[in-house]
């Protein structure tokens, strides 16, 4: 199973885009930041500054993936079809 599972498109989460250079998704329960980390650079060749996770009450894990500086949020936004 892919530790990666969907982005979320929502208007906060889109917002946060453009904001804070940041892809909100939904991921596996069982994985860590580090997991996380890795798996986002090796799909989207880019560099991840920082990864903070939640668990929500629905039984799922959110990751927010900041990106470094020198990489845009938008152009992965744009090749997950979310903008």
């Amino acid at each position: 199973m892919s530790i990666l599972m969907y982005p979320i498109g929502t208007e906060k989460a889109i917002t946060e885009i453009s904001k804070d250079n940041m892809i909100t998704y939904v991921v596996d329960l069982d994985s860590t930041k580090y997991e996380i980390k890795k798996e986002f650079e090796k799909q989207f060749n880019v560099k991840v500054d920082k990864v903070r996770v939640i668990n929500t009450p629905k039984n799922k894990k959110h990751a927010f993936i900041k990106l470094k500086k020198e990489f845009n949020a938008s152009d992965v936004a744009m090749k997950l079809k979310l903008v």
